[in-house]
């Protein structure tokens, strides 16, 4: 199992998550099979992968080609008949993502290679009904996809070794940066660091040590600044392990260490206080503040790539 120059790739579900997957393979010369049930996002795919394309700066002269390697289907048969790759992009549901499997499964040539795209559910528990678990694995594409060079390759104790390595040959080739997961742990890597700063984010504000605004303007204001060339371990090795471990000695013992969520955050959710799409969370919002922002990320994600080269 080796990736391929040129490979037949099928994306099963054409939202956010599956456009800049299809639009990442497309780009890299590969032919996409795309499939979704919804009628608006077949209808739409092209122009959505066509918009993203311009956001990030490609020519205008290059896009056709590049829809062309894209063809969108009704179902999942026709989608993975002759797929060498497959990843799956639905809603973060498990028994979705089992029932969607089972007919990939089905359908797909007994050597392509099974992937599910998911945040944080355990990819044992996905593939855990499968047939072919050898050659089914995990990857997390980060959001937006086509902009975040980050893909975790997630491997269960069923996936083999060539499985691992033609995933990894494929998404490095395509202009991502792979990194393998070793241990199905939910979460994975990502996701459990984020949460992690995410948790005691809440805690701070929870118990009256700061507001929601000063917490995020502490993290963007300093260490999140050079978080994109300096790493955690890298700063410890930078500063010294032993001073990271007397720092740890000063002030692990007092951080958020509870295992389940937040009251705080359980009590926002059944006040409906959901963030931006109401208008209040953590903070209030108003369209305009909103838009704003959302606006901002891929404006810096774009001159983060300039800047990194990647």
């Amino acid at each position: 199992m080796t990736a391929p120059t040129s490979s037949i790739v099928a994306v099963i579900g054409a939202g956010l998550m599956g456009h800049g997957i299809a639009l990442v393979m497309a780009r890299a010369g590969h032919q996409v099979e795309i499939c979704d049930p919804v009628t608006e996002s077949r209808d739409t795919l092209h122009q959505r992968v066509t918009d993203s394309l311009t956001a990030i700066g490609v020519d205008r002269s290059e896009i056709p080609q590049i829809i062309s390697r894209i063809s969108v289907h009704s179902n999942i048969k026709a989608a993975v008949g002759n797929a060498e790759f497959v990843f799956e992009a639905a809603p973060e549901k498990l028994p979705l993502k089992q029932q969607l499997f089972a007919e990939i499964e089905q359908h797909a040539p007994a050597d392509c290679i099974l992937a599910s795209n998911t945040s944080v559910i355990q990819i044992s528990l996905i593939m855990e009904n499968l047939e072919t678990k050898h050659r089914a694995l995990g990857t997390h594409w980060w959001n937006p996809p086509h902009m975040i060079p980050l893909v975790e390759v997630i491997r269960t104790k069923w996936t083999d070794d060539a499985a691992m390595q033609a995933m990894t040959a494929l998404l490095d080739g395509a202009g991502k940066t792979p990194v393998t997961v070793e241990k199905d742990v939910p979460g994975f890597i990502g996701n459990r660091l984020q949460h992690a700063l995410w948790r005691e984010a809440i805690s701070l504000v929870e118990n009256g040590i700061c507001d929601a605004q000063a917490v995020d303007t502490v993290i963007k204001a300093s260490f999140g600044r050079r978080l994109a060339v300096l790493g955690p371990l890298e700063n410890a090795d930078l500063v010294g392990t032993d001073l990271t471990l007397d720092i740890h000695e000063n002030v692990l013992f007092d951080l958020e260490s509870r295992k389940g969520p937040s009251p705080y955050l359980e009590q926002l959710v059944a006040d409906g206080r959901l963030g931006m799409k109401s208008g209040e969370g953590f903070r209030t919002w108003t369209d305009e503040e909103a838009n704003q922002l959302r606006g901002k990320i891929p404006a810096y994600l774009s001159e983060v790539s300039k800047l990194l080269n990647k």
